[in-house]
């Protein structure tokens, strides 16, 4: 009896640490040519309250930003601090799921 309890309960520890996933966002960024300007615009990114991580795709000029539950990352906060880097956002969407940088909507 002890076994199944602790069974479901595990199960239910799981089922609500993916309801409450962090939220992700995928930026397209001008200007994205080198491994210094991801970093340039990773270490601005990260200042923004809230993110808990940065993934920059060179090849593809696209930004992953990973934001705490509960927090979001507006287009207007994106642009700002994007531009703040040095770099031109080009596009910007939330995505869905919680790896990877090709699921933006």
């Amino acid at each position: 009896m002890f076994k199944k309890g602790f069974l479901m309960l595990a199960a239910l520890a799981f089922s609500v640490a993916a309801l409450a996933a962090d939220k992700h966002y995928v930026l397209g960024v001008d200007g994205l040519a080198c491994p210094f300007c991801a970093y340039g615009i990773e270490k601005r990114l990260n200042k923004v309250d809230g993110v808990t991580g940065v993934e920059v795709d060179v090849g593809k000029s696209t930004v992953r930003v990973t934001l705490q539950e509960g927090r979001t990352f507006s287009e207007e906060r994106a642009r700002q601090a994007v531009e703040e880097a040095g770099f031109t956002l080009r596009s910007y969407s939330e995505a869905e799921g919680e790896t990877g940088g090709s699921d933006a909507k």
